[in-house]
């Protein structure tokens, strides 16, 4: 496996990042080792919050986030998935696997040792993130789920979707900070879409973000459809605190909460929200506002978890 790792000083003095960068070795899947990236803020002691970013961000969408959270006395870990952020970046897209990304994020909370853990994610964060609390149920507290979803492929894909993933494949160079733009509500400032092209110098470096659209599974018989099949009986005897906190202006996941709600046990009876001015990528438009979310639902829940 051929691997890239963006140098250090594409990282240097971004705005409103600047928490130290924290590194785990995993297994590669081929017998090699890969180096994970990540935001480890704090006291280690303290129950941990998980924040899973998605397609094509990585931990830097999180940076309005973890301050409320540790202010709050969390111990907050936000990851840069394999291919994005400060992890190193295997340049082979056939390198990429949906069954790979949960090893490699499975990898990196075992290797950490996470335990009682609140889980948030949004997009691509949730379709691992889900499959990580089915398949690990006893590591995980409560969930917060925001614009995301677990798809098994057995229902049609959306026109937003699947104009998207054609997009993400003939575009001829993958503008990574013109679509976290794209898919907020609010304009960022120039430096902060530079921010999100930073892990990513050249095309070659892009392999992931380029193949994660394709694996989303769109049809029955994709490869990751059985073992989502799985998770989906198991988190529908899921009883643990689960909230929603879906964004109003989300063309993608838009009615996926209720879907969440209804199948998921633990969903039954929390204050779930509804996050006003959001875009697809809502911690961007409001991230204090989801922090505060989070940190009321931890209280709200702490003797059900």
């Amino acid at each position: 496996m051929k691997v890239l790792r963006t140098p250090d000083d594409r990282f240097a003095d971004l705005p409103g990042y600047a928490f130290a960068p924290r590194y785990v070795e995993i297994p590669a899947g081929d017998g090699g080792r890969l180096r994970m990236h990540a935001v480890d803020e704090g006291p280690r002691d303290a129950a941990p919050v998980l924040l899973l970013h998605g397609e094509p961000s990585w931990s830097y969408l999180y940076r309005k986030m973890i301050p409320g959270l540790v202010a709050a006395g969390h111990r907050t870990v936000a990851p840069d998935l394999v291919g994005f952020g400060r992890s190193d970046k295997p340049t082979a897209r056939e390198d990429y696997s949906y069954a790979r990304h949960v090893d490699w994020v499975r990898a990196l909370l075992l290797a950490l040792d996470l335990r009682d853990i609140t889980l948030f994610c949004q997009d691509w964060g949730g379709l691992l993130g889900l499959r990580l609390v089915a398949e690990h149920p006893d590591r995980f507290a409560r969930v917060v789920a925001s614009n995301t979803f677990l798809p098994t492929g057995d229902t049609p894909a959306g026109p937003p979707f699947l104009a998207w993933r054609e997009f993400s494949q003939k575009v001829p160079e993958f503008p990574t900070g013109r679509i976290l733009q794209g898919a907020t509500v609010t304009e960022l400032p120039d430096a902060v879409v530079a921010a999100y092209d930073a892990p990513f110098p050249d095309e070659s470096y892009k392999s992931g973000a380029r193949q994660f659209p394709l694996l989303v599974p769109i049809s029955p018989d994709d490869p990751a459809a059985p073992a989502n099949r799985a998770a989906w009986r198991v988190l529908e005897r899921f009883e643990k605190p689960f909230l929603t906190a879906f964004s109003d202006q989300d063309p993608i996941t838009r009615g996926g909460d209720a879907a969440l709600r209804e199948r998921i046990p633990g969903a039954r009876g929390q204050r779930h929200v509804t996050i006003a001015g959001g875009g697809h990528f809502v911690q961007e438009d409001c991230g204090e506002e989801l922090a505060r979310v989070v940190v009321q639902f931890v209280a709200a829940t702490k003797g059900a978890a």
